[in-house]
Formats: structure tokens, sequence, C-alpha cells
């Protein structure tokens, strides 16, 4: 961090940390994984004193400047509001925002990045699943992302990934130079994600009508990737014959998996489902931590938030050995393949299990402290100084 007698610009480049222009203008205003990534990684920064600049929405202004209160916040103008609006200035408004701030670098947080920015750029590339399996993705966003994927692995100076093995399918896919990519997993926000107490447990049962009753959680969006149609025959399954099945419990947004409402309407009717909806953040460790299993069994992520914040509450978590979620889960979460007969045989392996549920509850609380924003920060701000160091050598004077 600079002394703040001493002007910055009296300072030489070399021997001044970089000035980070982070461009806030397409996280959206909820907390989504997005969201989180974004507010995770700004509080982490401005905690280590870096050197930093945002460009937000008109109506986030207030709220990044609270996240990072030394930072300069830069508003667009109100039509970033609108999606065309918001592309179109990415290519031409940012670089000027960049240029009045005295960014020595940017980073687009999201995929897009401008065409002649005139500075390094890092660009965070979340997940390529979208090129292998484009049907299990969003229609309306699969070909904007794709394209900006590739555009973005040909400009950007250099990109950053959530996990190796989103490295290794950028390298794969798109034939990127794995010399200019850098991993930096994702932290979790162990004070919003944590192990809950009884009467918080209590309080998120009776909120769903359970009150006591045992139940498998799953938490996210109904995206056909997420695999929620399986999950729920697989959960019909793994109840059969049993006579207290517990309940399962899909929370969390909306979606286009049009799979789900069919499997549904064949759950047997002495099985109870209970869609809950989004739940109060406050009540996530509850309802995670208290659940039997917390079932997330996905057919391709990019890192696997869901999972690391399950673990945080102490869940015993059930997901898939698909792209980086070993690298997230470890040995301290139970695995299967997608398909229903799999996924039932997993569950009924925990149901029947208490002592390797509280093992891998004990583990995951355990293996969940290895990540933390302030190192997912570190390892962009090493990202941030290769991209200024690359950049002046290959653009000399």
């Amino acid at each position: 961090m600079m002394r703040d007698d001493v002007p910055r610009e009296s300072v030489p480049r070399e021997d001044r940390p970089p000035r980070i222009l982070l461009d806030a203008t397409a996280v959206p205003a909820d907390r989504g994984a997005l969201g989180r990534y974004a507010e995770g990684l700004l509080r982490a920064l401005y905690g280590m004193g870096t050197d930093l600049a945002i460009a937000c929405q008109r109506v986030e202004r207030e709220r990044y400047a609270a996240l990072a209160p030394g930072a300069r916040v830069v508003s667009g103008p109100a039509e970033l509001a609108h999606r065309a609006a918001r592309l179109a200035w990415e290519q031409t408004g940012l670089p000027r925002v960049a240029h009045e701030v005295g960014a020595d670098v940017l980073h687009l947080p999201n995929y897009a990045i401008p065409v002649h920015a005139g500075l390094p750029t890092v660009v965070t590339i979340h997940d390529v699943t979208l090129f292998a399996e484009p049907e299990r993705h969003d229609p309306l966003r699969t070909s904007y992302i794709k394209s900006a994927t590739r555009a973005a692995a040909r400009r950007a100076t250099r990109m950053i990934v959530p996990s190796r093995a989103v490295r290794d399918d950028l390298v794969r896919v798109l034939d990127a130079d794995p010399d200019h990519i850098d991993v930096a997993y994702h932290g979790v926000d162990h004070e919003a994600f944590r192990r809950p107490s009884p009467e918080e447990v209590k309080r998120v049962s009776d909120r769903l009508g359970l009150h006591g009753h045992p139940y498998v959680a799953y938490l996210g969006a109904l995206e056909p990737r997420k695999n929620v149609p399986n999950l729920i025959r697989g959960w019909v399954r793994a109840c059969a014959g049993r006579p207290d099945p517990p309940a399962l419990v899909l929370a969390g947004g909306g979606g286009w998996d049009d799979e789900v409402d069919a499997a549904l309407a064949v759950v047997p009717t002495h099985l109870r489902v209970v869609r809950s909806g989004y739940l109060p953040w406050s009540l996530l460790p509850g309802f995670l931590g208290g659940a039997l299993v917390v079932a997330l069994p996905s057919r391709g992520e990019g890192f696997g938030l869901p999972v690391l914040e399950a673990m945080a509450c102490g869940g015993t978590v059930l997901t898939t050995r698909r792209g980086p979620l070993p690298e997230v889960g470890g040995d301290a979460v139970a695995y299967t393949e997608p398909d229903p007969p799999a996924i039932a045989a997993a569950l009924s392996t925990l149901l029947d299990a208490p002592d390797q549920r509280l093992e891998l509850a004990e583990a995951a609380s355990s293996r969940a402290e290895l990540f933390t924003w302030e190192g997912s920060a570190r390892a962009h701000l090493d990202s941030y100084t290769r991209a200024v160091s690359h950049y002046a050598a290959s653009h000399p004077g």
C-alpha cells in the first residue's frame, strides 16, 4: 500500500502496486454466484489495501462504495441497465473510464472484453461446459458467452479461471495458451456460511413446515445442468420401502428445466416434496447444515460454489465428479454418477449410515476453511501483476 503523503503519479510505475479497475457493470444485483464472486473478491482486495477503482451500474454505486470505501467508484450512464447499451459501453465507455481513473490493469469478471482496451486486461472465464453441452445452458445466453469466451481467449492479456478443470477445458476446447491462464479458487463467506446452532436448524425446519422431520436438501437454480429431475427420481428410488422417508426440499430460484415438473408429477403421494423458492440468507446455514444430505448432483460446473457453501455449513454433501467438483470437495464429500440409479444408491448408503454422515460433515467443515476470499484475492493480484508485466514487455515505450 502506498503512503498517503506520496502522490501516486510521482512514483515510478514499476515501484508501485497496480491500480485495478474492476468492471462490475455486468454483475447482477442479486447475490447469485457471479454476485458473490464479485462481492467476496472486492471485499478481500479492499481489505488487503489494493489500489482499486470500480465501474458499476448507477443504481449500484452506494453498494460498491460500501464494499470498498477507499476505492474510486464510477457509475456508468443510466442506459447501462439495458443489455445492448451495456455491451456497447463496454467497448467504448469502459476504456475511457480506465483512462480517467489512471488504471494500470482492467479486470472484467464476466467473460467480455473490449476490442481496444488500451491497457492490460484480465478476464475471468467461469465455465466452458456450454461448448460441449450447449443444450444444458440458457439458450438466450449461450451464443453470446461462447463468442465472448473465444474473444477473451484471443485478446485478454491474462485469463483467470476458478479451477484447474476450467483451465484444462480452455486449452482443450479453444486451444488457449496455458501460460496465460491463472487459477484462482473462489472463497466462501465464513460469516454467512457456517455451522448452525440447533435453534437455527429448528427455525428453518419450522419455516419449511417440516417441524423436525428429516429432509434431503437441494439449493440452486432449476437448470438442466443442475440435474434436478434425476435427483428427484433418485430420491424416490432411495425412499422406496422406508417407513419414515425423508422429504426432499428444492430451494432456490427459478429456471427453465421443463423436466422438473414432469419428474415431480410422478412422485408417489406418500413422499413429500417442498419447493421453498428463495430462502433468506440468514436461514441458509440452518437449511444446509440441518439436512440429512445436501444433494447437488450437477452435470457440470465452473467451480461449484454451492458445494463449498454447503460444506462450510457442515452439510453432508453428495455431488458428482464432473469438472472441478472433486477439486472443491476432495475426500470431504460423497460422490455419485448423475443418473437416477446411481443417485439412489449413493443416497441410500448415506441415509443408512449416520456415522458416515457425521464424519463427512466434520471433514467438509474443515476443508471449507481452506477456501477464503483472501486467498483468492492474492491469486488475482498475482495475475494482475503478471498482466502488467506481460503488457509492458509486448508494448515497449
